[in-house]
């Protein structure tokens, strides 16, 4: 179990912060907003009203022992700068901060935080990835060109086995995963003599204009 601490609780924050205690993690949320302390307090371990820029504050709530913090303060840029440099003077190791523009991230970037997350950059890639290929169901972007995609079995390819269908050297993807969605079964390491079926998805690796190039399959 770790302890995280979470600044910021708009609905990214309250998100992340309710996510990781129903997965058994210590987790401190703290706001200047009363209300949502309020509605977050029955789904973390604490929370606390006060300011994530403000290293007493933070030591206050518990941060000082956290493992991980996680920065979500809106639009403001200078709070989020604050409080990763609050949570860094208390030992905090791991920050994840979300950020709102590239230029934030730069910032962000030169501070030292251990990642950035753009979550509207990310579901826009996410959605126009899906839209402009009807076999994407899911998306996940690895970096430089590379992603993870949950695509549908094509027509041509149902009843073929992914022996047959040869995958790797045909398209240069990798099978990670076969998900029966009629069963709600996952097949983490998929038999190749497996036929596939109708009711069957892709969990799929690889380069993005490989991944493209499958997804055009009828």
């Amino acid at each position: 179990m770790k302890r995280f601490v979470v600044v910021g609780l708009g609905n990214f924050g309250s998100s992340v912060a309710e996510a990781l205690h129903a997965q058994g993690h210590d987790v401190i949320a703290i706001d200047v907003d009363e209300d949502a302390v309020d509605r977050i307090a029955p789904h973390v371990s604490r929370a606390a009203v006060g300011d994530g820029r403000s290293a007493t504050a933070l030591e206050r709530a518990g941060a000082t022992d956290a493992d991980v913090g996680i920065v979500s303060t809106g639009d403001d840029i200078t709070a989020s700068i604050l409080s990763a440099l609050a949570l860094r003077d208390h030992g905090v190791r791991e920050i994840y901060v979300k950020v709102v523009s590239s230029d934030h991230a730069r910032v962000m970037a030169k501070i030292g935080v251990t990642e950035t997350i753009f979550p509207e950059r990310e579901s826009g890639i996410r959605l126009a990835t899906r839209v402009s290929s009807r076999g994407i169901l899911n998306y996940v972007h690895l970096g430089a060109g590379f992603s993870v995609q949950e695509m549908a079995v094509p027509e041509s390819w149902i009843g073929k086995s992914l022996r047959e269908l040869g995958l790797p050297r045909r398209y240069r993807i990798s099978v990670l995963a076969v998900h029966d969605v009629l069963l709600d079964k996952m097949i983490l390491v998929p038999e190749p003599d497996a036929r596939l079926k109708e009711s069957d998805t892709l969990l799929v690796a690889g380069a993005d204009e490989d991944l493209a190039k499958a997804a055009r399959v009828r």
